[in-house]
């Protein structure tokens, strides 16, 4: 995975796009999340943008532009063949996780698909399940398109952010205070990321 990661920030223009593009689409859309999640590409866009091998407003376009494509793409799965899927091997292995992820879709409806889109499970399940549940497709887009604008910028400019803060403020005030400000970007990831374990802790506790 790191080797794959590594040779995805040595790229350049159209193809880091096309890939950071394929990987948050296929997330939602084919379920590759559970392998490689979307949101680690849009970081790694963000990264790259940081490195001048794309444009920081475009990598941000794709990226949310993919993410919404792409769970419109499994709203229609789940709408059309979502009970057949559900039946097969994958899906019964994740089956309390699911269950979870519909029980909170039936109890929060519109706001459990953009609060889904920060959980990496649900982010990869939640426009699934919302077809499946016959879930009104303008409400779903209303709220799929609010939680990918939010969530693709954030995590594009988190990755630049990262990439970008030490050398421009060491450059600017001093090694002092840009190790100051890489901590706090240490801290604020690491912060987020438990509070995303947190959630998905909380919602496998409700499956049991």
């Amino acid at each position: 995975m790191t080797g794959f990661l590594d040779h995805l920030l040595s790229l350049h223009g159209i193809v880091i796009y096309l890939i950071v593009a394929l990987l948050v689409f296929g997330e939602d859309a084919l379920f590759i999340g559970f392998v490689i999640p979307g949101e680690t590409a849009a970081i790694l866009g963000g990264v790259a943008a940081d490195r001048g091998s794309v444009s920081l407003p475009v990598m941000s376009a794709v990226v949310v532009v993919a993410a919404i494509v792409g769970d419109t793409v499994g709203y229609e799965i789940g709408a059309r063949y979502g009970h057949r899927l559900l039946s097969l091997g994958p899906a019964r292995r994740r089956a309390e996780r699911i269950e979870a992820a519909r029980r909170l879709l039936a109890r929060r409806g519109g706001p459990a698909v953009f609060g889904g889109r920060f959980v990496a499970f649900l982010r990869a399940v939640m426009p699934f399940l919302a077809g499946t549940s016959r879930m009104h497709y303008r409400r779903f887009l209303a709220y799929n398109a609010a939680g990918g604008l939010v969530w693709g910028t954030g995590a594009v400019l988190l990755g630049f952010v990262a990439g970008n803060s030490y050398e421009a403020i060491e450059r600017t005030v001093g090694r002092a205070a840009a190790f100051a400000v890489a901590g706090v970007v240490v801290l604020a990831v690491v912060v987020w990321r438990v509070r995303r374990y947190v959630v998905e802790r909380r919602t496998d506790n409700r499956a049991r």
